[in-house]
């Protein structure tokens, strides 16, 4: 009742501005993280089918997008689901997939990627996602494989350890093909093997996780070492401008000493 009468009276579009006003001429975070966490607790809580709210919660990154560009986010990465989360019911997760394609068949042909040069990519065992999802990956990550203005990931059948694992298995057989000498692997090395080896910066600024939990799940694991991290009590189909702007507020107000 609260927030439908603040949006109908305009105060959201005044704080809305008046943040948009503190954080602007601030210390911008060049690699933003989110986990977009809330969406089957949204669409309870208003006695919605969970399906809806997967599907507004697609229909949020769009939006997330927009902002983003906007303030001038060089990268993206965005965790949508992990290889846990292929334990769900076969309905949700056939769901879930099929959303996903949907979003990125759109990609093909949004503007704003092509205009702003925004370089797609899925991160994850994309191996574990089914063929029609793949071959769309592919076309999407070939389309886009020219830009570096900006950087969009989406993390889908990822985890954190997976990812480690993955890394470890790659440079292990570089050695084994006598490619690589062990006495040569350092965290350097380490990182050109991670599934964000094609961003100039793999490292998040900031973590923003959205539904009130207070943990990372697996996300990045590696790349997060120094990450500012930021916990809204707010489901992501809900999340709006304010609440990246504060997050945003909350990353210039912290001293970053990345162990000093």
């Amino acid at each position: 009742m609260l927030k439908k009468f603040l949006s109908v009276t305009g105060a959201y579009k005044l704080y809305e501005k008046w943040l948009w006003h503190q954080v602007k001429n601030g210390v911008k975070p060049e690699h933003i993280a989110i986990i977009l966490d809330g969406n089957r607790r949204w669409a309870s809580e208003k006695a919605l089918n969970p399906w809806f709210g997967h599907e507004k919660g697609a229909e949020k990154v769009e939006q997330l997008l927009d902002w983003c560009l906007k303030f001038d986010v060089k990268s993206i990465t965005l965790y949508a689901f992990s290889t846990e989360n292929f334990r769900r019911s076969k309905n949700e997760v056939e769901e879930i997939m099929r959303i996903a394609e949907e979003k990125l068949q759109k990609i093909l042909t949004d503007e704003r990627m092509h205009k702003n040069k925004v370089r797609v990519k899925v991160i994850g065992r994309v191996n574990l996602l089914p063929e029609s999802l793949q071959d769309l990956i592919i076309d999407v990550e070939k389309a886009t494989q020219n830009y570096d203005e900006h950087f969009l990931n989406i993390a889908l059948a990822y985890g954190g350890r997976a990812e480690i694992v993955d890394a470890a298995r790659k440079i292990a057989e570089k050695v084994y093909e006598g490619k690589l000498g062990p006495e040569n692997i350092n965290e350097q090395t380490f990182e050109q093997y991670l599934y964000t080896s094609h961003m100039p910066k793999q490292d998040p600024d900031l973590i923003i996780r959205t539904s009130g939990e207070e943990r990372l799940s697996g996300f990045l694991l590696w790349q997060s070492a120094y990450s500012e991290l930021c916990f809204l009590d707010v489901y992501w189909p809900e999340f709006r401008l304010i609440d990246l702007l504060r997050a945003v507020r909350t990353f210039q107000k912290r001293m970053r000493r990345f162990g000093r």
